[in-house]
């Protein structure tokens, strides 16, 4: 059976131009920041009920 382009494709991570790759880098950064921004102003009670969700829904996943 003889594999298509796409499924060569796949396996080999294609190199982004630098300016493209500075930027996604910018994006990321700005999201983890607005992230840590968002959990900081978060009460307690919020962090904790979006942990135990996360416990949970982990516990289903690897049932």
């Amino acid at each position: 059976m003889r594999l298509g382009t796409l499924g060569l494709m796949a396996h080999v991570p294609q190199r982004l131009d630098p300016d493209r790759r500075r930027r996604r880098l910018e994006l990321l950064a700005a999201l983890a920041d607005a992230k840590s921004a968002r959990e900081h102003s978060q009460p307690q009670r919020l962090r904790g009920a979006r942990l135990r969700e996360l416990i949970a829904n982990r516990r289903r996943h690897a049932n």
